[in-house]
């Protein structure tokens, strides 16, 4: 556990959006900087689907973090001027309250008992944890990816309680492609006889379900054009090849299977179905009737949303479709439409295009 890893119980129980509710329910942040005697200088981020709440480095943890160029002293927030936190969603497996927990008073995990999870449950989760950390009003809430969703998700909930809002890469709801695609990688999933239903031995599990998984994810969050660029053709070295037939022969399958193997054993399988499936449920027209009327409810001062043009998992469509629902004549909305090439993936890849565009903003 990193020393810059806290932790916050909430003060009552939470009742989950679909049904359900989790009692003594336990959230993981970090934090950054100094909460001002104002109280109004607090940047709260919310992660995508598989990050912790380390999103950059500190002296108490100084291994790199997620958004390591982003967010710090002097960089694009900066931490010389703003108090950030970002606590682990609920439901993942970083310290938070998940699958993966044990149920308040026994020594036996959640697993597939765990309420339905919803994009509103990790919102309403953080929103009960602030007023533990002195926060009743935030300068900015930040999200790339489900993070963006989650961040909406706060907004629309919570209305005025944060002045700015900066969403990157997400949607207001998921395109049938999205979907199609998270449920093929629950599919597989599930599908290896080692899930046993989900009643698998904490700390193991499906672990070729979820290599697969992975590499499907990690398809989807690149382009084919960065792809082309970067690989081609390129096979691996003849010392590399294992001598089967069916063996690793190009270098991207090489790329893709060390991410996967990255991935598995760190993440738990229960928890990743959980998150996906969130991101799936989420549709902002559940807060009014339509998107348009969800994106009503949002009241802030100033909204930069952001997207890539090659981004084919969450589309530049809907990034414009939220900045156009979020305009008011009182109110300033950036649109920012990128031409990175590294597809989903650009906002944590691609530092260059985006450090510019969020120090402005936060400027």
């Amino acid at each position: 556990m990193s020393a810059a890893r806290k932790t916050i119980r909430l003060p009552q129980t939470l009742h989950m959006h679909r049904g359900g509710e989790l009692k003594q329910v336990q959230l993981a942040y970090e934090s950054w900087g100094e909460l001002n005697e104002r109280g109004d200088n607090a940047v709260l981020i919310f992660t995508g689907l598989s990050p912790s709440a380390h999103v950059t480095s500190s002296p108490e943890d100084p291994s790199p973090g997620w958004w390591e160029e982003m967010v710090g002293p002097s960089r694009p927030i900066d931490t010389n001027r703003y108090y950030v936190i970002c606590f682990n969603s609920l439901g993942s497996c970083f310290g938070s309250t998940g699958p993966d927990t044990c149920i308040p008073g026994t020594d036996q995990p959640y697993r597939l008992s765990f309420p339905v999870l919803t994009v509103e449950d990790i919102a309403q989760s953080a929103y009960m944890a602030l007023p533990c950390l002195g926060i009743w009003k935030l300068h900015s809430i930040v999200g790339p990816s489900m993070g963006g969703m989650s961040a909406l998700a706060f907004a629309m909930m919570f209305p005025g309680y944060s002045d700015n809002l900066v969403l990157i890469s997400s949607a207001p709801r998921a395109t049938p492609f999205a979907i199609a695609l998270r449920s093929l990688q629950r599919e597989i999933i599930r599908s290896d006889p080692d899930w046993h239903g989900g009643n698998y031995p904490l700390g193991e599990g499906p672990i070729m379900g979820m290599r697969l998984a992975r590499k499907l994810g990690m398809i989807s969050y690149r382009s084919a054009g960065e792809w082309q660029q970067r690989f081609g053709r390129e096979r691996i070295a003849e010392e590399r090849k294992s001598g089967d037939p069916f063996c690793i022969d190009f270098e991207v399958e090489s790329y893709l299977e060390a991410h996967a193997a990255k991935f598995t054993g760190q993440f738990d399988p229960n928890c990743y179905l959980y998150l996906s499936r969130a991101m799936d449920l989420f549709d902002a027209a559940e807060h009014g009737g339509s998107v348009a009327a969800g994106l009503g409810r949002v009241d802030v001062k100033r909204a930069l949303v952001m997207g890539v043009e090659t981004d084919f998992l969450f589309p530049l469509a809907q990034q414009r479709e939220i900045a156009e629902g979020l305009r008011r004549d009182d109110r300033e909305v950036s649109f920012e439409a990128l031409d990175s090439i590294q597809g989903h993936d650009s906002f944590l890849a691609d530092m260059d295009r985006f450090r510019p565009v969020i120090a402005d903003f936060f400027d």
